[in-house]
């Protein structure tokens, strides 16, 4: 009975491999040569990215962080006060997604919270008031 199986096995495989030459010999397969793109062209899909433009991206604004317990947490409630861990004089952090992006000063505009963008990260310079 074992050597039956294996003469099947051994059919099988054989079969197997030639389907797979019949398949070989049917794909017909050519080199390719590209030629080089010149490096000092525009890429012409400068119109395609003013789209870009105008998209909305959220930014977030963080104040200060701080820790509690889980057992603090669920004592609070209206009128109950959590101290940051960040001083008051301290820029806050503006955020694009997890990225920091920049620093600013929390200002009132209209009677809303705004803020003032004192450095953008990344340029080491910080942003003249008077630009404004």
């Amino acid at each position: 009975m074992p050597k039956a199986a294996n003469t099947a096995k051994r059919s099988e495989q054989q079969q197997d491999q030639k389907e797979a030459t019949s398949a070989d010999a049917k794909t017909q397969v050519q080199s390719v040569e590209f030629p080089d793109a010149p490096q000092d062209t525009a890429t012409g899909c400068g119109g395609q990215l003013d789209i870009l433009l105008d998209m909305d991206v959220p930014v977030t604004v963080v104040l200060g962080e701080t820790q509690i317990p889980v057992r603090r947490l669920l004592q609070l409630g209206p009128g109950s006060v959590l101290r940051l861990e960040k001083p008051v004089e301290a820029p806050a952090e503006l955020f694009l997604k997890d990225s920091k992006f920049a620093a600013a000063d929390v200002v009132v505009v209209d009677g809303c919270f705004a803020v003032r963008i004192k450095q953008i990260l990344g340029t080491g310079m910080p942003v003249n008031p008077s630009q404004e």
